[in-house]
């Protein structure tokens, strides 16, 4: 199933969501080139979330250095590149289909800056409940998924009646649908499943370990319908 548009009108260009998808987009293309150049494996485990490196840095840190506080600050910023990274083809086309279908209302909804921080905000969040829920893992954590669910959560509290423009594609025949949003949330976390098709070589170990990856970004759709009820109730 292939999300194309939704029918809901749109007043404001979403200047932020096309920003983020092509911000996204150049990046992966340099990981590509990094692929190539056998660069891949050490760039993403640098800037890339890496629970064990954060915790180990924060002890040293609290416990040890009080000048170890200067690397912890370094660290904080694979909170926010992680997000911009992504390990396969399959994860960075189905994170900016849904990222454009679903957020540009969403932004044409809460004004450009006030998107632009649900964005980060919830994927910086995400990010640290990773960190929290396995302190330990050594295998790098990467990609928008997060912030994308937590547009998606908030996408159905705000526009629960809305219809999305859909595809059905059928080996060489393609079924025009229309489905209603919620669907969606049901086939994102189906397709999140899928995202190792047409992985990149990041070695030693790869990147994005399945069940803590796939949980942690029902905790980004928690906080998406959570700031949009408490928003609407305002």
């Amino acid at each position: 199933m292939i999300p194309i548009s939704d029918n809901l009108r749109t007043y404001k260009r979403p200047i932020v969501n096309s920003w983020l998808i092509g911000i996204n987009v150049l990046i992966f293309f340099w990981e590509i080139q990094l692929e190539i150049g056998g660069k891949l494996g050490n760039f993403i485990y640098t800037w890339g979330l890496v629970p064990r490196q954060f915790t180990t840095d924060l002890t040293n840190a609290i416990f040890v250095n009080p000048a170890a506080w200067v690397v912890v600050l370094g660290r904080l910023s694979s909170l926010l590149l992680a997000l911009f990274l992504h390990g396969s083809f399959s994860q960075i086309l189905g994170n900016m289909l849904f990222l454009w279908v679903f957020g540009k209302s969403l932004e044409n909804h809460l004004g450009h800056r006030q998107y632009l921080l649900f964005y980060l905000i919830t994927g910086v969040l995400t990010g640290l409940g990773q960190i929290l829920v396995e302190p330990n893992l050594t295998v790098p954590l990467i990609g928008a998924n997060g912030a994308i669910a937590a547009i998606l959560g908030a996408y159905v509290i705000k526009f629960p009646k809305a219809q999305i423009d859909s595809i059905l594609p059928l080996i060489i025949i393609y079924i025009p649908l229309q489905l209603p949003a919620y669907f969606y949330l049901l086939w994102w976390f189906i397709q999140q499943l899928c995202n190792s098709i047409g992985s990149l070589n990041i070695p030693p170990s790869g990147v994005n370990q399945a069940g803590l990856a796939y949980w942690m970004q029902v905790v980004g759709m928690i906080m998406g319908v959570a700031y949009m009820r408490w928003k609407c109730d305002r």
